[in-house]
């Protein structure tokens, strides 16, 4: 088996990330940034005037949660394509807390904020902040939220393309099994996302006839996790051998519970066929014994970082789309394992190809910004 360590690359975005995000507390997380000052060599003719002006940015990213590396890497790609063009980015995560998330979203109403995003905001209340912050003059970019935002003009709702991502893992299960399997299904009803995950779930499902739910589990808390993992452990000593074949697992960390339960009652003949993805998933799916055989996955960094340009695209007063949705791509543990150098997602792109590359909302006058302010 192969010995996987974290290269040198990896590590440096660690130390990165962990500057970006700050220290994880009940509390929440919060990091600040400060202007750029640019360079007067670089001509501005083609930017906006707001921006060639100076008159910069100030942003303010809240999500509800956090945590996980998925946040890390989706609040590092906001905070530093931000940063690249001269704004000021401060990040904060509510660590699941629907109290703080709020807060930080009243708070920054009342302070010089140009514009937001907001990530994760599920509830009706969350449509009654944005509210507000687009009355304020606000310019705000959302991400997995409640579709009610859809009916506040002005307001980009993104996301992953979640009915792809459903599916490309899916299929892959289905095209192993040859249409006969009995699955464990990893859900949890009440986000965005999940519901239309499911939604192709239920699809499936429906169009092929030999694949059956003999159970399911699912819960959102600060240990999810470990709660997988238990109730995946409970379940294996319901059903002996042979009768599950496969867990399909709508989130990277029902995944990871299901995985260390699989490993520990040595079922290895139980396949995982997952959804996001992070750097201890790629640990995980790279250890040769794991049950963990694909993910479907948007790079979250590069999330963060689309994000950053639809919002500069508002405040330079540019037509940006009502929705977006970020192209899925299916990983597979067998490339994975086919690598000569540890994978991590830093360099996942030399696996799986266009992974975190997109120039969707890169503007020639934001490449104009990026060399302005480069450091």
């Amino acid at each position: 088996m192969k010995n996987r360590f974290f290269n040198a690359a990896f590590l440096l975005t660690i130390v990165l990330t962990l500057l970006v995000t700050g220290c994880s507390s009940n509390s929440g997380e919060t990091a600040e940034s400060t202007q750029a000052k640019g360079n007067p060599e670089v001509s501005l003719d083609n930017v906006p005037e707001r921006f060639a002006n100076g008159e910069g940015a100030k942003i303010k990213v809240i999500r509800k949660i956090g945590g996980d590396d998925h946040t890390a890497q989706f609040l590092a790609g906001a905070k530093e394509e931000g940063e690249a063009l001269g704004f000021t980015v401060d990040v904060f995560t509510a660590n699941g807390d629907t109290a703080k998330f709020h807060d930080a979203i009243a708070q920054g109403l009342e302070e010089d904020y140009d514009g937001f995003i907001i990530s994760h905001g599920d509830d009706e209340a969350t449509v009654d902040a944005v509210q507000k912050l687009v009355d304020a003059g606000k310019s705000v970019v959302t991400f997995d939220s409640n579709e009610g935002l859809a009916e506040i003009g002005g307001v980009t709702l993104t996301s992953q393309d979640d009915e792809a991502l459903a599916k490309l893992a899916l299929d892959q299960l289905v095209q192993d099994t040859n249409g006969e399997a009995n699955i464990v299904y990893l859900w949890v009803d009440g986000f965005p996302p999940m519901v239309r995950r499911n939604a192709v779930y239920q699809d499936i499902l429906a169009s092929n006839s030999g694949i059956k739910e003999v159970e399911r589990f699912g819960v959102a808390a600060a240990d999810t996790s470990v709660q997988t993992q238990n109730a995946v452990a409970a379940m294996l000593n319901k059903h002996p051998k042979g009768e599950i074949d496969a867990i399909f697992a709508t989130w990277d960390a029902f995944a990871i519970g299901a995985a260390r339960a699989i490993k520990e009652a040595g079922r290895d003949e139980i396949k995982i066929y997952g959804i996001d993805v992070s750097n201890a998933d790629l640990q995980e799916m790279q250890n040769e014994e794991s049950s963990w055989k694909y993910t479907a996955a948007v790079d979250p960094k590069l999330i963060g970082a689309v994000d950053m340009r639809l919002l500069a695209k508002k405040l330079a007063g540019e037509e940006t789309p009502e929705a977006y949705n970020l192209e899925a791509s299916l990983i597979s543990q067998e490339a994975l394992l086919q690598s000569s150098e540890p994978i991590n997602m830093v360099n996942l792109a030399d696996t799986v190809e266009g992974w975190g590359q997109s120039t969707a909302f890169e503007e020639e006058w934001m490449k104009t910004l990026k060399e302005y302010y480069k450091k």
